[in-house]
């Protein structure tokens, strides 16, 4: 089911890492944006300005935030360079780090298909998958459940896609075995409203 009752967020993945460029495994490891996700969060910044703009919203409305992993702070400061009126504080809160892969981060997808299905070809039984000294989905759902039933007000976040995973399953009852699947865009927005999400590009 559903959770009910929640206030809108607009939830940004941070941008491109070489390591997505390159098909790795990324998990927790703090990688950089490379120059194409800092343009990606760019845009993304321009993109959420407008939409406030479109629905009357100032940035003192809402609340902000972010992963305590470099590449989504450093989205969100980006972000927030969109905005010519002053930003509430950005809080790092430490449930929005993304999933951990345990020992398989750092590898290609290509290289751990026997072991650990790339997107797209996982089934059900993924969602409760754990790899050597990482998390399952059920372990991410866990995390994150008592961090969106805590917000208060719409909310901005720049977190990961695993998080942006577990916000939809969680938001809009999306089928587990299309979570695990899905690809989270990195040039988009994704608004949560009403038990359903709203992409903007």
């Amino acid at each position: 089911m559903p959770i009910n009752n929640l206030p809108d967020i607009y939830f940004i993945r941070h941008g491109q890492t070489n390591w997505n460029a390159e098909g790795r495994y990324q998990g927790q490891k703090d990688i950089a944006l490379n120059d194409f996700g800092r343009a990606q969060a760019k845009d993304n910044g321009v993109l959420l300005a407008d939409l406030f703009a479109k629905n009357n919203m100032k940035a003192s409305d809402v609340d902000w935030f972010v992963s305590p992993l470099s590449r989504a702070i450093e989205t969100m400061d980006i972000v927030q360079q969109a905005f010519s009126s002053d930003t509430n504080k950005v809080q790092i809160d430490n449930s929005l780090i993304e999933v951990s892969f345990g020992e398989f981060e750092g590898f290609l997808h290509n290289d751990l298909t026997s072991s650990f299905a790339k997107r797209g070809e996982r089934g059900d039984k993924f969602w409760q998958f754990r790899p050597k000294n990482g998390e399952s989905y059920v372990d991410l759902l866990d995390r994150v459940t008592p961090f969106i039933t805590s917000l208060k007000k719409p909310s901005v976040i720049v977190s990961h896609g695993g998080i942006a995973r577990v916000f939809r399953h969680l938001v809009t009852n999306y089928a587990r075995v299309k979570t695990i699947n899905w690809s989270v865009p990195q040039d988009a927005i994704l608004q949560f409203s009403n038990a359903k999400m709203k992409l903007h590009k």
